[in-house]
């Protein structure tokens, strides 16, 4: 009997030969995918229609190339990635738990109370613009409250626990790092351990690993089917999981190679909280160099290289994490991560079409003028013997016994 493979090891054994660059991010209810030339959100609603919505996405490359040197890139792909995930959740929580008015007519109906419908549809129409914005409102406070939260829980609240543990940053700078980089990483699968007991993330995960059943799907060049899809691994070698998880590593290193101790003694820093709270501050500004980095080595290289056994090596933490934030979901939620990958990849395809067509307008008149028959010559109404043209005022005088 064969022994049936895991899906850590069918993700590595069963990429896809077609590499796409296409990414996606599971929702409320939805997915969103990402391509070169936009995003498209596909939301499952009430009513068990998908609404997919998507939108251009604009490059920044021609005015501000800097922003996509190496190290750069990653910072800017970070916020890119940070803010987008924020306008397709908006939109998955508006189109998830939408109005319910066609549920209320038909019970109204039912019941023979459906007098003032029409009524409480109207005003249900004029305050949508209120609930909308109250809605996005709600959403930026909670992204506020949310990155709060991870800085308290993953930079400060292992700081605070390391300073208690190992003493003095300056005292014991290595045993510090790890030791703090370690308590991150634990209260990172704590905190993705915990949260996934909720119903609402149970089925979040569902749709991530939708997300990586349709990109496999395509990937494979099969059909954008949900039996197509179903066949494949909830895991992903090029999930962001694994950058999440490379950040957490690149970061005890960074943090120990920066001269935190020189800048201490030379401000004369006191022990204590002084201390304690210049290391947060630090641990905080260099963020944006640790992602730039954890991007290089992730996107850039491990991506471009994925048959490397070092890549393996790099990925498997975050592979491991997949474990987590994956879990098998049903044909309708693999339907909304098709129909997201779709209108991403139509966009694609004619957008490559555009770019065909303006890179061969010579050849296509060339063909052209191969189909063009020939010009009719001149023709006489008897045999002459051919006379020269004499040019008069720039134009041609052909013999009176000839027709044009």
């Amino acid at each position: 009997m064969t022994k049936q493979k895991s899906d850590l090891s069918r993700a590595f054994s069963e990429d896809g030969a077609i590499k796409t660059h296409v990414g996606g991010q599971a929702l409320i209810e939805g997915v969103m995918m990402r391509g070169k030339y936009n995003w498209a959100v596909a939301v499952r609603e009430p009513d068990g229609a998908i609404y997919v919505e998507e939108h251009d996405l604009t490059s920044g490359k021609d005015k501000n190339g800097w922003m996509y040197w190496p190290l750069v890139r990653g910072c800017r792909a970070l916020v890119e990635s940070l803010m987008l995930g924020f306008k397709a959740l908006e939109i998955a929580a508006l189109h998830a738990f939408g109005d319910e008015e066609g549920e209320q007519k038909a019970a109204a109906e039912a019941t023979d109370e459906a007098v003032d419908y029409e009524t409480t549809l109207t005003e249900n129409v004029e305050s949508r613009e209120e609930e909308a914005d109250f809605g996005h409102r709600e959403m930026v406070i909670s992204m506020v409250v949310g990155l709060v939260l991870g800085v308290v829980l993953f930079i400060v609240a292992p700081a605070a626990i390391t300073n208690l543990i190992v003493g003095e940053y300056d005292d014991h700078t290595l045993a510090w790092n790890i030791v703090d980089g370690l308590l991150r990483v634990a209260v990172f699968v704590f905190y993705i351990w915990l949260i996934g007991r909720m119903e609402d993330i149970k089925r979040m995960f569902m749709y991530h690993g939708a997300e990586h059943k349709a990109i496999h799907c395509f990937e494979h060049g099969l059909p954008m089917t949900p039996d197509n899809a179903r066949q494949f691994p909830r895991l992903h070698v090029r999930c962001g999981t694994a950058f999440l998880i490379m950040v957490m590593v690149i970061a005890i290193l960074v943090y120990t190679i920066f001269p935190l101790n020189a800048i201490i003694s030379g401000f004369g820093v006191p022990d204590g909280m002084p201390k304690l709270v210049l290391v947060i501050v630090a641990r905080i500004v260099l963020m944006p160099v640790i992602a730039g980095i954890s991007y290089e080595i992730t996107v850039r290289w491990a991506g471009s290289h994925p048959d490397n056994p070092l890549v393996k090596v790099i990925l498997w933490p975050g592979m491991q994490m997949q474990y987590l934030t994956t879990h098998e979901p049903d044909d309708a939620q693999m339907e909304c991560a098709i129909a997201a990958m779709q209108a991403v990849l139509a966009r694609e395809d004619a957008e490559e079409a555009k770019a065909a067509a303006k890179t061969a307008p010579t050849a296509s008149r060339l063909t052209l003028l191969r189909l063009l028959p020939p010009a009719p010559s001149i023709s006489c109404e008897k045999p002459v013997v051919p006379a020269k043209p004499r040019l008069i005022d720039r134009t041609l005088e052909f013999p009176r016994n000839c027709s044009r």
